[in-house]
């Protein structure tokens, strides 16, 4: 790709060890797939990974147990910060300069991209024009995933979006202290934080979760985890389109399909038509 000016803002650029174990544990799980079935080395992009280059480092070293010869690519548009992330440089991990126009060495194309922190300091209405410069860019198969979390990791949330759009968003919580599952609703990614109002989609879905949390109490007794299994399998009954399961869960992560969840004046968003949501299900 030629050179070009980076498409994008300088970010605050605060991160910390093991902040993003969660997307990567997903990442490495469920979407490990798309890193199989490649042919040729399959290369995934840490976008935007801040001051420090350490989600760069991590991502990679779990991504290669999966598959061993996978390139990640730290970019970052602060030429600053790539120049003191080139010492951690290694066989499957490099580090460049550049944006959401995502610069990669001849006709490469990401199986992944990592935008973490990023777009939450951007405004909402830039958001659309973000993600259709990384689809654009994306591995037939790739998915950009756009997302945010707390300081520690502990709450994270993301938006898996492929070549024609958002397909899922996932919520991932660290069980053992939560009061109420929409606390993470302070950490929802750009698209969806300013639509936890009456009447959008992702703030009825929060609302059921927080009654199914408060219906299965009682499973409280046996453990945080054995109570949130609880939580999600009622959501399930209730005809909320999840799309994992008990494994999944187990782990304080829940992913729904994005018709589910997105904003009322999406309904047009490519990638697919926005189902409504049953009376029962609306907050």
């Amino acid at each position: 790709m030629a050179s070009k000016r980076p498409v994008g803002t300088i970010t605050r650029g605060t991160t910390n060890p093991n902040r993003l174990r969660r997307v990567d544990r997903w990442l490495a799980g469920p979407q490990a797939r798309r890193l199989r079935r490649h042919r040729h080395t399959p290369v995934v992009v840490d976008l935007g990974y801040g001051a420090s280059p350490v989600t760069a480092v991590e991502l990679h070293d779990r991504l290669r147990r999966v598959r061993p010869d996978v390139h990640v690519v730290g970019i970052e548009i602060d030429p600053a910060r790539v120049a003191a992330a080139r010492d951690l440089e290694r066989p499957g991990l490099s580090f460049r300069r550049g944006g959401f126009e995502v610069p990669l060495d001849g006709q490469q194309r990401p199986v992944v991209v990592r935008a973490f922190n990023v777009l939450r300091q951007y405004d909402e209405a830039e958001v659309p024009a973000a993600w259709a410069q990384v689809q654009e860019r994306l591995s037939d198969d790739g998915l950009l995933v756009d997302g945010t979390c707390d300081e520690l990791g502990r709450r994270s949330t993301w938006v898996a979006v492929d070549r024609t759009g958002p397909r899922s968003l996932t919520l991932s919580w660290r069980l053992r202290g939560l009061t109420a599952p929409s606390e993470i609703a302070e950490r929802l990614p750009k698209a969806l934080i300013h639509r936890n109002v009456e009447g959008e989609r992702v703030h009825g879905y929060l609302a059921a979760l927080d009654r199914a949390w408060s219906y299965a109490a009682h499973h409280g007794s046996f453990g945080a985890r054995q109570r949130f299994l609880a939580t999600a399998a009622a959501l399930r009954e209730e005809g909320w389109p999840l799309l994992d399961g008990p494994s999944r869960w187990r782990l304080g992560e829940l992913t729904i399909a994005w018709d589910a969840v997105a904003p009322g004046d999406d309904r047009a968003q490519p990638g697919g038509q926005a189902t409504s949501v049953p009376e029962g299900q609306r907050a």
